[in-house]
């Protein structure tokens, strides 16, 4: 359950800097400075809070072995592989829905655009 939260607010995070970082990219030369500013701190929030939810999810890896080893104890090696595999995948497929998540929602907003143009 730890390792879905910290993972999905990783994602999370990383996609809220990706958003930020491309609108101070594409800020023009007569964006107010009080724009660029609230911008640039929103950045150094996020920056902050990414960094924050790495330290999580390495604690959430030190548990994740912590338990791994007890399990081993209790455990032929057949299900302790199955065991590790299922741990494994799991970051990674929380990693891919969520992608797939958000391409649906671009998909969603680009349909919706071209409607509207319609």
């Amino acid at each position: 359950g730890d390792l879905d939260k910290v993972v999905n607010l990783l994602l999370s995070l990383s996609g809220r800097l990706a958003r930020v970082e491309t609108a101070l990219g594409s800020l023009g030369p007569h964006t107010p400075a009080e724009d660029k500013l609230a911008l640039r701190e929103k950045r150094r929030l996020l920056v902050a809070q990414l960094e924050d939810a790495k330290e999580l999810k390495e604690h959430v890896g030190r548990r994740e072995e912590a338990v791994g080893a007890m399990v081993a104890r209790y455990l032929p090696a057949e299900h302790l592989q199955d065991y590790q595999h299922f741990v494994k995948m799991k970051s990674a497929l929380i990693a891919e829905q969520r992608e797939l998540e958000e391409k649906i929602k671009l998909g969603q907003e680009q349909l919706r655009c071209l409607r509207e143009s319609l």
